[in-house]
């Protein structure tokens, strides 16, 4: 017998937790009795936003869910920014909090809300309170195991404090062995894909994040990509998320210029369409309509998404990668490409060309700065021009290898998410990238990569304003009179957290900084003025 805070940590543990993000408070202390005994790593961030972005950054670089433990009340609404991030692009996250016993018949008490439950449910997969300890434990294998055999995203369960504080007894066993959430698909709707894919005259493909599935390294089913272009001889795009997928030089690849305009041309000259594993959501487009005017194939596990798009032929509610895989041992042979592999080649040139046009001065910055990056980086972007540029223009010679906060699209997302990456997998190499005004949203997370000695390179990107907001207003023809603020000196800042700074003053000096920053003690903040890349 355990108070039942103890017992939840020791439950944790057993399911194959590791770490735990999160604050303390007189709400949820009873789950931090059993934290140490457990053998469970706690990271205290310094907000819960934080905590909930590092949870994220973690689950994204381990394929492990990120858990995180918050008080009450302002707890669970200062994370519930990252459950949301969590929800929208697919994340495994368990947030366990705390809840008052009482709120209906009595007011006036500490971090009170009206319904907390129903506010958490707004932005995660399903939000429960367990009011015994029996239904903490089959809330806690429920997450788990949905985490796990559906798609992922993120639950959150609430105990009331009194129940937390109470005697339990010990948690049932765990299962053994991991569940097998493939849905393999049947060999006649795979031979039936086939038919089509080789009846067609310009079959084009769309590999999204759904057909990620491994972050440490190119796992060998990744050959089956590449192997299914050359069997079919199709084209194909990548989503944003799907980047690395295909080699960047592979001759019938677009590359993952879904969001330029004139990607929808080509998406007209295909006499059929087969999307893997994405949602070709308004966030991968940036139109209403993917462009194309023949039939469609949906390979992907969220019947919502095969519900959606027009000329659908066929639905496969299957794991992408599976499908890919027998997909291509299925095709007979090589065939030529039945795609101008010039025309190719030039519509990469035009538009990596137009993101130029769009955004001078960036993609010389772009370039010299993945050359500085050793093999196998991580890494962790948030929502400014630099990082949308170079969703677009940055190749990925690996899939996994670059998070973003896609359909939510929160700011102050990656120093707290690269840091929850770096704690996931130590020794190797992860940076973050953030603008000079995302930075302020959580820069106080600075304090927990110093305090962990954490290596992690911090390019921040110093336009000195809101430059995509300010260029929108422009084009709207509305006065951009808020988006100019006053930036503090960010040397100084992060010198007086105890982390390393540097303001590089030309490129060769960023390069040299960046790569200095993945042998230092702790992290470095790599300051760069957005005039570094002009003529």
């Amino acid at each position: 017998m355990r108070p039942l805070g103890a017992q939840i940590s020791h439950m944790l543990k057993d399911r194959g937790v590791e770490v735990i993000f999160g604050i303390p408070g007189v709400h949820n202390q009873e789950m931090y009795r059993g934290i140490e005994e457990a053998g469970l790593t706690h990271v205290l961030a310094r907000h819960e936003q934080g905590a909930g972005f590092m949870a994220d950054g973690y689950a994204r670089a381990t394929g492990r869910p990120g858990v995180c433990y918050v008080i009450t009340g302002p707890g669970l609404c200062n994370i519930m920014t990252p459950m949301g991030q969590a929800y929208s692009d697919s994340v495994p996250m368990v947030v366990i909090s705390s809840c008052l016993d009482e709120v209906a018949a009595k007011r006036g008490q500490l971090h009170q809300m009206k319904d907390q439950r129903a506010a958490a449910d707004c932005v995660a997969d399903w939000s429960h309170e367990a009011r015994t300890a029996d239904a903490a434990y089959q809330l806690i294998d429920r997450a788990f195991t949905e985490l796990q055999a559906a798609r992922p995203r993120p639950k959150h369960i609430q105990v009331p404090i009194a129940t937390l504080q109470g005697e339990a007894a010990n948690f049932p066993p765990g299962m053994s062995g991991d569940i097998d959430s493939q849905l393999l698909p049947v060999s006649s709707h795979v031979a039936d894909a086939a038919q089509a894919i080789l009846r067609a005259k310009s079959p084009l493909f769309v590999f999204g994040g759904g057909c990620v599935s491994d972050t440490g390294s190119a796992p060998p089913e990744f050959a089956y990509v590449r192997d299914l272009l050359q069997r079919s001889g199709a084209a194909a795009f990548t989503s944003y998320a799907g980047r690395g997928i295909l080699p960047p030089e592979h001759p019938q690849n677009f590359g993952s210029f879904l969001g330029r305009p004139s990607s929808a041309d080509i998406f007209a000259k295909a006499d059929l369409l087969v999307v893997f594993g994405s949602e070709l959501s308004e966030c991968d487009l940036w139109r209403n309509d993917i462009g194309h005017d023949c039939p469609l194939i949906r390979v992907d596990l969220e019947p919502t998404v095969l519900a959606s798009g027009k000329h659908t032929e066929a639905q496969y509610q299957q794991d992408a990668l599976s499908f890919i895989t027998q997909l291509a041992e299925t095709l007979p042979s090589d065939v030529a490409p039945k795609w101008d592999l010039e025309d190719i080649s030039q519509c990469r040139k035009k538009w990596r060309a137009e993101v130029d046009a769009e955004r001078p001065g960036i993609l010389p910055v772009i370039d010299a700065l993945r050359s500085a990056l050793p093999a196998g980086t991580m890494i962790y972007s948030d929502m400014t021009q630099f990082a949308y540029a170079a969703k677009e223009a940055w190749d990925m010679d690996l899939p996994g290898h670059w998070h973003h906060p896609t359909g939510f699209g929160t700011l102050g997302y990656a120093t707290p998410a690269a840091i929850g990456g770096q704690i996931g997998r130590l020794g190797m190499p992860t940076m973050a990238i953030i603008g000079d005004y995302g930075f302020q949203y959580t820069m106080q997370e600075l304090a927990v990569a110093v305090e962990l000695k954490l290596p992690i390179p911090i390019f921040l990107w110093d336009n000195e304003k809101l430059g995509e907001i300010e260029d929108s207003m422009v084009r709207a023809q509305i006065a951009p009179n808020a988006v100019h603020q006053r930036n503090p000196d960010f040397v100084k800042l992060a010198e007086a957290f105890g982390a390393h700074a540097v303001k590089p003053a030309n490129l060769a000096e960023m390069q040299m900084a960046v790569r200095a920053a993945f042998d230092a003690d702790g992290p470095t903040l790599v300051h760069v003025s957005a005039s570094i890349g002009q003529p």
